[in-house]
């Protein structure tokens, strides 16, 4: 019987009558077109754009077509290569003989000319026709499996720009402050990790240690990012303001298996200080984390992505863009005030709006001291063949009403004359007078991307390095009839406080109530000015109170040691039980709850038993293995995370910082067959990270395709009496070795372009079977890269092994068969309230981004006991 098609997103039955033999036109659409035009979105960038006519009409007609669909390959550079050899010899040939589809060209995705190494591809035939029409069936099949796993990131060409252009070096430590929904910061985390395989494999032979194959062929130099025995020891702290939003980023991110990644909940203009450790040479003074690079691709009213979300051509309004002014200007500010000196913040937008822009970048300049301070950084020798506008240096305002605006002055005189001040316009907004220090700032060093220019969407980027340290000058509070000027804030008095607490305690206010200070203010101290400011006035408005910034800087010092004293005090006198944690679970906005983050001591019984088991080199750290419960006791997961991420997770706990996730899952619990199997197998997230330090004992070598075949289309294929020789090479080391979790080390022959990738996959081996511990996902599109091969996965009957069981007539071995009764997941320790859309591109919004982590479904291939 043949399939019923209904129309995408639609719900309902067949069409009837007359309308089923109309010809359906464009049938892949499923809404009805909007009307692409709106004269104050039209009037407002023909007068503001400095392009001449004929190129005007080619900047419309471009934000009137639909956006390209454009993806990138993902991963290691010799992963990436990979996959993308794949893209050219199997499936564009394919598409290539789809010469027309509704009578449209049809084209094979293209490399983007721009993008290094040419691993950004983009394909003008629309996404919505690729996903449900049959000559496109493989291909897309090819996209979702890859996107799946991580190998492929559908993202627009635009947002792919402002990581390439930060000069990201392995080693460095990057925060991403609006990272959500994860694409930039893939990228980011991608850079960190960029020659880690072969670092590692370089300093393991340098040991004398036997390590696994590598697929890195580019020439690293050893010495780059060399303190961790080639590990990286870079660090990405990816921030979101909505808690859902964060989760999001953790399923995009877990994908890439970092140990470098830390993903925080706050709000980008007030993102708190973070420690790490203490000075050495004045212990009583804690040390803050200072970042190399910032991205704040921050919030804004999205007028370049006119090409996809089409409903902004009937809700564009001026006013979107004043409202956000502010806010873009304080998170670039506190971007700033984290920045190491000779550090780079890269600012960006998917506006086209110079209020959002340029207006922003003089702003946060200004309050930072001026260019003496910051320096706009001319990126001209970056992307060469990215095809560019330069900012701009004037531009004009449209208020709410849709008023041009040329200057402050005028705005001024208006209401000086009796007019109606415009409202969310202000100072800042336009460009400075030749009086003002900011006035020759090189806006032309920024860049604009407009959708005509290489046929995608418009964006902003601009690159900040900062010169020295500064103190923020307060923001600017405009006044119709006066010229405001920034103006320093209020000294904190001296001599007061003497302890390390009351040192930080000072910081913290200093930062509050807009004192320049190096630091960010901690969450305790930013919401105790915010109570002080906001106490009712007697008419019951909420007003600003006039206490002297003396008195409340007195005040806000004195609540916040007498809520540290009477929290000590409450800790002495309700002494917890022996072996219990004092730290609870942090509460979130909204009832959302996070396990604190506790790490294992390295002669930890769990600990010591898997290294014995493992046989784990001993260069391998044992400190940095840590469980997410208020118990502090391995219970379902063991995760790993870096050295860096460890401080920070150890010297920040209990201070209000918001953690969402840290560190990758490296252990995950199993039923064992006997006590001497170690109850703890390698989850495959881990792999990439401890593979070259497990012992010969615990590893097998395939290298025949063709058994690697069997093991993916078959789980649980036996070796009972003499069925182990259909494993062909491995069939006799998977006898010999013994029961439990081990490494399957595939090692092509390098005679099958296919297969020439090595990779590292785990193992689980009962008495009388052996399964790939690898997710769905992975495994379907592992045979699909390789093999060409969608077939379903072989899946043997529990009847089978029930019988082969009973026969062994050990208590032990029963007890194992339950295993395929069970269709609950190993993984655990995860929640699941939402689902994600994972071929999500970026910047798209309408997921309830929550936790549904691929090793919730992901690790839950049953295992054999």
């Amino acid at each position: 019987m043949g399939r019923k098609h209904h129309r995408g997103g639609r719900k309902g039955g067949d069409r009837k009558g007359d309308d089923a033999r109309k010809p359906r036109t464009n049938a892949y659409r499923s809404y009805p077109d909007i009307p692409k035009n709106n004269d104050k979105l039209e009037t407002f960038y023909n007068s503001l754009l400095p392009l001449d006519d004929a190129e005007k009409v080619e900047f419309w007609e471009a934000l009137r077509r639909d956006l390209p669909n454009s993806f990138r390959f993902c991963g290691s550079k010799g992963h990436a290569v990979a996959v993308k050899r794949l893209l050219e010899t199997r499936y564009a040939p394919e598409i290539d003989k789809i010469e027309h589809f509704n009578g449209d060209v049809v084209q094979a995705p293209q490399p983007v000319p721009w993008y290094p190494d040419q691993l950004a591809y983009s394909m003008t035939t629309p996404k919505q026709v690729v996903r449900k029409f049959p000559p496109f069936a493989s291909f897309q099949k090819f996209l979702v499996s890859e996107t799946s796993v991580g190998n492929i990131s559908r993202q627009e060409l635009v947002s792919m720009i402002p990581p390439l252009v930060m000069d990201l070096k392995p080693g460095m430590t990057v925060l991403d402050l609006c990272a959500a929904p994860g694409s930039k910061s893939a990228q980011l985390l991608e850079m960190i990790h960029s020659g880690e395989e072969a670092r590692i494999r370089k300093f393991m032979e340098s040991f004398g240690e036997a390590a696994l194959p590598s697929n890195e062929r580019e020439d690293v130099d050893p010495t780059e990012d060399s303190a961790d025995d080639g590990r990286a020891t870079g660090l990405l702290i990816a921030n979101d303001v909505e808690y859902k939003r964060c989760h999001m980023l953790v399923h995009q991110l877990k994908r890439l298996s970092s140990p470098n990644l830390i993903v925080t909940n706050h709000d980008a203009t007030l993102f708190p200080s973070l420690r790490v450790g203490r000075d050495p040479e004045n212990p009583n003074v804690p040390r803050y984390l200072k970042f190399d690079r910032i991205l704040a691709d921050v919030p804004c009213s999205g007028d370049g992505t006119l090409r996809k979300n089409c409903d902004l051509w009937k809700n564009w309004q001026p006013g979107n863009a004043l409202g956000l002014h502010a806010t873009q200007a304080r998170i670039l500010v506190r971007a700033l005030q984290m920045l190491k000196v000779g550090g780079r913040v890269v600012f960006s937008t998917c506006s086209m709006n110079p209020v959002e822009n340029e207006s922003v970048v003089v702003s946060a300049i200004e309050r930072c001291g001026g260019p003496d301070v910051v320096e706009i950084i001319d990126c001209k020798d970056r992307l060469p063949l990215l095809k560019r506008y330069p900012g701009m240096h004037q531009w004009q305002i449209m208020d709410k009403s849709g008023k041009i605006w040329n200057n402050w002055e005028e705005v001024q005189q208006h209401v000086l004359n009796g007019g109606q001040a415009p409202g969310k316009v202000s100072q800042t907004m336009f460009p400075r007078p030749d009086t003002s220090d900011c006035s020759g700032l090189p806006l032309d060093r920024c860049m604009r991307v407009y959708a005509h220019q290489q046929d995608t969407g418009g964006f902003f980027i601009t690159v900040l390095e900062k010169k020295k340290e500064f103190k923020a000058k307060e923001e600017v509070k405009s006044q119709f009839g006066t010229s405001s000027t920034p103006q320093n804030g209020a000294s904190v008095p001296e001599g007061e406080s003497t302890t390390a607490q009351e040192m930080e305690i000072v910081e913290q206010v200093k930062a509050a109530v807009g004192e320049p200070t190096d630091e960010i203010p901690s969450i305790g101290a930013k919401r105790a000015l915010e109570e002080a400011e906001t106490q009712p006035a007697p008419d019951s408005k909420r007003q600003r109170t006039e206490t002297p910034t003396s008195e409340k800087v007195e005040n806000i010092t004195k609540a916040i040691l007498e809520t540290e004293t009477t929290k000590a005090e409450k800790d002495e006198t309700e002494s917890p039980a022996p072996n219990a944690s004092t730290d609870k679970r942090v509460k979130r906005a909204e009832a959302n709850y996070e396990e604190p983050f506790k790490y294992l001591a390295t002669d930890h019984e769990v600990i010591e038993n898997i290294r014995a088991f493992y046989k784990i080199s001993p260069r391998f750290p044992s400190d940095r293995f840590m469980v997410r419960n208020a118990v502090g006791e391995p219970a379902k997961a063991i995760y790993y995370s870096s050295q860096l991420v460890r401080e920070i997770l150890v010297e920040n706990e209990g201070r209000g910082v918001r953690f969402i996730h840290g560190g990758l899952k490296m252990f995950m619990k199993q039923d064992a067959p006997s006590a001497e199997v170690c109850r703890w197998r390698i989850q495959s997230e881990g792999l990439p990270i401890i593979a070259g330090y497990v012992g010969q004992d615990r590893i097998i070598r395939l290298t025949n395709k063709e058994t690697l075949h069997m093991l993916l289309r078959e789980m649980f294929p036996k070796f009972v009496n003499e069925d182990w020789k259909k494993l062909n090479e491995i069939g006799e080391r998977t006898r010999d070795i013994g029961m439990g979790c081990c490494l399957l080390s595939v090692e092509p022959e390098g005679n099958d372009p296919e297969f020439s990738e090595s990779m590292v996959l785990p193992l689980w081996k009962s008495f009388h079977s052996l399964n790939l511990m690898l997710p769905k996902e992975d495994r379907t599109a592992m045979m699909l890269r390789l093999f060409n091969d969608t077939t379903p996965v072989i899946n043997r009957s529990l009847k089978e092994s029930a019988k082969l069981e009973a026969e062994a007539a050990d208590s032990d071995v029963k007890e194992g068969t339950k295993q395929e009764e069970n269709e609950t997941e190993v993984a655990g320790d995860v929640k699941v309230e939402d689902t994600v859309d994972v071929t999500m591109d970026d910047g798209e919004a309408g997921t309830n981004g929550v936790d549904t982590t691929p090793e919730k479904a992901a690790e839950t291939e049953k295992v054999p006991t």
